[in-house]
């Protein structure tokens, strides 16, 4: 993926205490235009310094089923891949962004205003909001109980030192969960989704443990998808679907396949998800 270097300077609404995507901007003073989905979705996003979405933000967008309507809460947002994605796909969801960073945030606005991306644009909406304060804080900044029918979640991925985290800043942000793990992005989930609505979300494979610690007593019917890079591989990442206030048992997934081989090749299920906007395969039915 690559696109057109842009000038910065324009982005307005900084906070007094930049966030990741802002202190990558102030060092880099570019955005690059970013296809994905084979075009249907255009992305802006810093063109160095901080994290920059990939095929999580994909792979996440895919695992929502077909056939989903409603409000879908992109928490932890960033510039808006996922939720871009999501949108594109399918036609009768809207999205809200939930960021606390005002310029990732910026740079989701005005990829809004991108010609390419007029066909979802209007159902995407923005909330500036620090998904792990206290309950208060969120509420009074837009994120109000059952607002959601659906969340996904694509968090930082990694344990606060347990992990060397990139000399970056910006990076570190995106990529190092603080001390509490992954509990706020649940209990926020849990807060704002109404019951029988759906929870998705991206994480490594090794933390499937801590997901499946805390979604007990939240979140039930919850299923298990292992993403591996080739036939023999071991799973890296693990997509998990799960439904507000459900008491169905989990189920592990067949597992998704995305390189052929030894190749470097994408399987053609893979490419239908990264090319044409294609969803994961449906669910068996419970």
């Amino acid at each position: 993926m690559s696109g057109d270097v842009q000038d910065a300077a324009d982005i307005e609404g900084a906070a007094a205490e930049p966030g990741p995507v802002a202190q990558a901007l102030q060092e880099s003073a570019a955005v690059t235009k970013d296809a994905f989905l084979g075009g249907l979705v255009q992305v802006l996003q810093p063109a160095r310094g901080a994290h920059r979405a990939g095929l999580d933000a994909v792979y996440l967008a895919a695992a929502v089923p077909a056939g989903t309507r409603g409000r879908v809460v992109d928490l932890g947002s960033g510039v808006g891949t996922a939720g871009f994605c999501l949108a594109a796909r399918l036609p009768e969801v809207e999205v809200l962004l939930v960021d606390r960073d005002r310029a990732a945030l910026d740079l989701a606005e005005r990829a809004l205003a991108v010609p390419e991306n007029a066909g979802f644009a209007s159902r995407v909406s923005i909330v500036e909001a620090d998904i792990t304060a206290r309950g208060r804080e969120r509420h009074a900044a837009g994120l109000t109980p059952g607002l959601a029918d659906h969340a996904i979640v694509n968090p930082p991925y990694y344990a606060d030192g347990r992990f060397r985290a990139s000399p970056a800043a910006p990076r570190a942000g995106a990529h190092v969960l603080d001390t509490r793990g992954l509990e706020p992005w649940v209990r926020v989930a849990t807060d704002i989704v109404r019951e029988g609505g759906t929870l998705t979300m991206i994480f490594r494979a090794d933390g499937l443990g801590e997901i499946l610690q805390l979604l007990p007593g939240r979140f039930g019917a919850i299923d298990v998808i292992p993403l591996r890079p080739r036939p023999e591989a071991a799973a890296t990442r693990i997509l998990v679907r799960s439904v507000r206030a459900s008491r169905a048992p989990m189920r592990l997934l067949p597992g998704f396949v995305l390189h052929e081989g030894a190749g470097s090749d994408f399987t053609p299920e893979a490419r239908a998800i990264m090319r044409d906007g294609a969803g994961l395969p449906p669910p068996p039915p419970r």
